[in-house]
């Protein structure tokens, strides 16, 4: 029995030359160059036959057809297969990116009422737009300057970067973020060396985008910060 439309996953075209555009995932997706493919994204970055998703019984997968340029998932370099959650980020070479949006959503799934801006406007209110770095938590996507992160994230460095985020201004203690980005019951295991490597890489990351200003700042004895000033006008 087929899923009606409120019922079908959708995979929404972000950062792109297809932003904004939206497919039902009620079948297999093949994504690439070639004006074959179910999504064709006209970017000779892209590979003809690049990426696709496939229907196993209730699980989505989304695979990588050797392609030249990579297909990250999540921020991360996708070898193989690996199945879909909902928000996951899929993205194809630097190209274009796209959300996985389960039928679980807790957002209104309807492919044709769907408007993927109003959601990022709700997850962006007015005054977390004029600071210098952005967070889009459904997206999970992020801005320094008005400049996405790209490639994005690791899920690690998302994770980290989010509790901060949420707590910008304030202090957040080591223990707190070892939990957020491990998880409770693997935090005990997690040396404090492990969290200091994945600082500084997220350092990196933004610093490679605005290195004028250190974002994640050490109180020595107690965490971590996240200093986020206002955007120059």
């Amino acid at each position: 029995m087929e899923k009606n439309s409120e019922e079908v996953p959708v995979l929404v075209a972000q950062t792109g030359p297809l932003n904004g555009q939206r497919w039902p995932v009620n079948g297999p997706i093949v994504v690439g160059r070639e004006a074959i493919c179910d999504i064709v994204i006209s970017d000779r970055q892209v590979s003809r036959q690049h990426a696709r998703l496939i229907l196993t019984g209730t699980t989505i997968l989304l695979e990588d057809l050797n392609s030249k340029n990579g297909t990250h998932h999540n921020g991360k370099p996708l070898h193989g297969s690996v199945p879909l959650q909902d928000g996951d980020v899929v993205q194809i070479a630097l190209a274009q990116q796209f959300i996985f949006l389960n039928s679980d959503a807790t957002v209104p799934l309807d492919i044709n009422e769907f408007d993927f801006a109003a959601l990022a406007s709700q997850e962006n209110p007015p005054q977390e737009v004029s600071r210098r770095l952005r967070l889009e938590k459904r997206s999970r996507r992020i801005w320094v300057n008005d400049q996405e992160v790209l490639p994005p994230l690791s899920v690690s460095q998302y994770r980290l970067l989010e509790l901060l985020y949420e707590q910008q201004d304030k202090v957040v203690s080591r223990q707190d973020l070892i939990a957020q980005v491990w998880g409770i019951e693997q935090a005990v295991e997690v040396s404090e060396q492990a969290l200091d490597a994945l600082v500084r890489r997220l350092r990196d990351r933004l610093a490679s985008i605005d290195p004028t200003h250190s974002y994640i700042v050490t109180v020595r004895g107690h965490g971590l910060r996240l200093e986020n000033p206002p955007l120059r006008e």
